[in-house]
């Protein structure tokens, strides 16, 4: 019920933006409604849903963003043209996307997925639908991705996030990092997926990658991104210890426990989490 009543919330809306007069209103509206939220939100949760009940207002949401491009597209304001309008065709995927998982399951979504003629953020935000509901069949169709060099980042992110459903296969996620280490840009965008999805794993293949990163792993602020406590937090749990790192000097203080414990809560309360790539 949550999702439908979200969903309805982003038609209505979507609905104030159909009747703005010029481009300061119609910015106006998307700024008091902090539509860059509502609609992500609202599609998320569409994203995940498989109920019939919610599928007259996604088709709603969907009739509505079509009618929004063409308007929008009509006004000559920079700012709605170069950022707004790239949201709106995004929102318009995610949600046509989302109403063909609701109304053909995962039969629909993987005939969109396949079709190569179909645009490429429809066919990413189908995949991700599939990645959000992980039917047991679909291993092979995220391998795909995972095992093919060069395949499109964003594929190849939602394919990581998606092994995290699938045991058994943590050997494909270590020889995926062990590709594009040496690439700072993927590495940078791929490497926190990668580990996270290991460390939701917990397989003792993961073990050698994860010791390694103690001492060579990138550090940063955000735990999220930091490749040596999310090694710190997963060899703990796969050995019991708390290992040497290049991050912490003396490993038994409690300081460091602290630091492990806070990480590693934080990480247990997001191993669900499926952030999707917004720019195709």
């Amino acid at each position: 019920m949550d999702a439908v009543l979200r969903v309805c919330h982003f038609a209505g809306a979507l609905e104030r933006l159909l009747i703005a007069r010029d481009a300061a209103t119609f910015e106006a509206a998307w700024t008091v409604q902090d539509l860059d939220r509502l609609g992500w939100d609202a599609l998320a949760l569409a994203r995940r849903a498989e109920v019939l009940a919610l599928e007259p207002a996604l088709a709603q949401v969907d009739r509505r963003l079509l009618a929004l491009l063409e308007r929008s597209r009509a006004f000559l304001e920079r700012h709605v043209r170069t950022f707004r309008v790239p949201e709106l065709e995004r929102w318009q995927h995610a949600a046509a996307a989302a109403l063909v998982g609701v109304r053909w399951g995962v039969a629909g979504l993987r005939t969109v997925v396949a079709d190569t003629v179909a645009p490429r953020a429809r066919r990413y935000f189908a995949f991700l639908c599939l990645v959000e509901r992980h039917p047991p069949g679909a291993w092979p169709l995220f391998e795909r991705y995972l095992v093919t060099p060069n395949a499109h980042y964003a594929f190849v992110a939602a394919a990581v996030a998606a092994a995290r459903y699938y045991e058994g296969h943590a050997d494909v996620l270590v020889r995926l990092f062990e590709r594009i280490r040496s690439d700072v840009m993927l590495r940078r965008f791929l490497g926190p997926r990668i580990l996270e999805s290991l460390y939701v794993l917990r397989d003792p293949r993961s073990l050698p990658l994860f010791e390694g990163l103690l001492v060579a792993g990138h550090t940063d602020a955000d735990a999220d991104r930091c490749e040596v406590t999310r090694a710190l937090v997963a060899v703990r749990n796969l050995t019991g210890r708390v290992a040497p790192s290049s991050k912490f000097g003396d490993a038994g203080t409690p300081a460091v426990r602290r630091a492990l414990d806070e990480a590693e809560r934080r990480f247990e309360a997001e191993r669900d989490r499926i952030m999707p790539v917004t720019v195709i």
